[in-house]
């Protein structure tokens, strides 16, 4: 058998072992992707491993300049920033060496291994380097590539499935702190697993080489694996950028997770884009304010951004601030206006009825004519004003006809289905040791119909279930003690009448 005739290639601090045969890909192109990723995973070490108490020893590094992003820094921040920098922790990481508590990186589609080895011998403060390819041979060349340039001891070979081991990372002691992705084509079907796999607070590189079809070339196809309409316009390239990172935002936020970009280019025959991960419901809910649709001119080549959401305060913006109309006479008037109404099953104040818009609202203004709203006290720019500042086009009358209401809520009959039993509806979740712990019963009982069996003793506000407080233990024995944010209240034992009259 005839010896692997193989090449050498340098690139960066490597040198990688490289079969004649195109066995295994490799693409001298992006040099400059590889020269990025290491640069911003070297930032990221030096910001992240400064919080576990390491600093990043980067070579040939005699002075860093820092340069904030805020415009709002003044000369004490800087001067402080400065500060904490001069104070060095006890723990160093060097380039080649492993560090205990640094980044624990997965290339999920390594190839020849360029990318991984250049990690191990160019980026300080690494744990460990993943190479993973699903080919065999890419996988052996990975192993001999690492021997050959000395970082066995830090890189180890892997031959499996991209999605498959990143999807059995996704413990939380178990996910990378960097994942870079760099497949051939789209990465589409791996950010599912890789923004499961990725640690909070983690990095994660993507590149997308199929720009035919973020481009705006095919449409439909972006849409299917990004989850948008790419379209051809001067600005696609752009455009691109922000399909990617939206759909990196839309796979994140199905696990109430969400992304910070810190890096977006557009290079070549591709696009990279740089974004840490975080875990958080709240953020994830101002997702939609993020998003937008795009109206483009195909003449001028003007374009218009509608966004999908803006977020507001609750409980700036209502509708009518009038009483409700009763349910009959709000049919009646439907009816009266020649339109279709009927109740719905699923909620007893609601009802189905084929009115328009239009017809609803001026029925509304008619009733706020004979209920007033102190209009003095709307915004000119409230959405009460202007619906109210609009004169009706029909004269709503509320006088109760006969058909509407039905004969089954004439006859009191049941619309909606009893609870069979009592707790009824969602179950708590599953304990280990089984069944539902004694406290959480006692608290459905006393949460049971709270609403409508209203407590007129006042002597027995103090034992009904209140979620702004809470009950804990006195060390003495001799009163009884609730805790809420701001206000500790005392219920001494020999003196309770005094607090019968306090709220909950």
């Amino acid at each position: 058998m005839e010896p692997l005739k193989t090449t050498v290639v340098k690139e960066g601090k490597a040198a990688i072992l490289f079969p004649s045969a195109n066995e295994v890909f490799y693409n001298p192109v992006q040099e400059f992707n590889r020269d990025l990723t290491c640069a911003v995973i070297t930032e990221f070490a030096r910001d992240l491993l400064a919080q576990r108490g390491v600093k990043v020893v980067v070579p040939g590094e005699k002075e860093r300049v820092l340069v904030s992003l805020s415009e709002e820094t003044n000369e004490d921040d800087a001067q402080t920033e400065e500060k904490n920098g001069a104070e060095s922790p006890a723990v160093t990481a060097t380039v080649g060496e492993k560090c205990e508590r640094g980044l624990r990186v997965l290339e999920g589609l390594a190839a020849s291994g360029l990318r991984s080895v250049r990690f191990a011998l160019e980026v300080p403060g690494l744990q460990s380097v993943t190479a993973n390819d699903f080919s065999t041979k890419a996988a052996a060349l990975i192993a001999r590539n690492a021997q050959y340039n000395g970082v066995s001891h830090l890189l180890e070979a892997s031959c499996r499935d991209a999605s498959m081991l990143m999807y059995e990372m996704r413990g939380k002691k178990e996910r990378f702190d960097v994942i870079d992705l760099d497949p051939y084509g789209s990465p589409a079907s791996f950010l599912d697993a890789a923004v499961q796999a990725v640690s909070e607070g983690g990095l994660l590189c993507v590149t997308c080489t199929d720009m035919a079809v973020m481009a705006g070339n095919s449409g439909e196809t972006c849409y299917s694996k990004y989850g948008s309409v790419s379209i051809k316009a001067k600005y696609c390239h752009e455009m691109a950028l922000r399909i990617i990172l939206h759909s990196l935002d839309q796979r994140a936020g199905v696990y109430q997770r969400y992304i910070q970009p810190l890096l977006s280019v557009s290079v070549d025959f591709y696009i990279r884009v740089f974004v840490r991960v975080f875990t958080g419901q709240a953020t994830v809910k101002n997702s939609a304010s993020k998003q937008a649709l795009v109206y483009n001119c195909v003449g001028c080549g003007s374009f218009h951004l509608q966004r999908m959401g803006r977020r507001t305060s609750n409980g700036k913006h209502s509708t009518i601030h009038c009483s409700t109309p009763p349910l009959l006479q709000f049919k009646s008037a439907l009816l009266h206006a020649g339109h279709r109404v009927s109740l719905s099953h699923a909620c007893k104040n609601a009802i189905k009825t084929d009115a328009p818009p239009a017809a609803i609202w001026d029925i509304m203004r008619c009733w706020e004519k004979a209920n007033p709203v102190k209009r003095e006290k709307l915004s000119e720019t409230s959405p009460a004003f202007k619906i109210l500042s609009t004169e009706p086009s029909l004269e709503a009358c509320f006088t109760v006809r006969e058909d509407a209401n039905p004969q089954s809520r004439k006859r009191h009959l049941t619309r909606f289905q009893e609870n069979p039993q009592a707790f009824w509806g969602p179950k708590a979740r599953a304990k280990a040791g089984g069944g539902i712990a004694t406290n959480l019963q006692d608290k459905r009982k006393k949460c049971q119909n709270k609403r409508k069996n209203q407590i007129t003793d006042s002597s027995e506000v103090k034992n009904f279930h209140c979620k702004k407080f809470r009950q804990v233990s006195s060390p003495r024995g001799s009163c009884r003690l609730y805790q809420n944010r701001f206000t500790w209240f005392n219920f001494q034992k020999k003196s309770e009448a005094e607090y019968e009259g306090v709220p909950c």
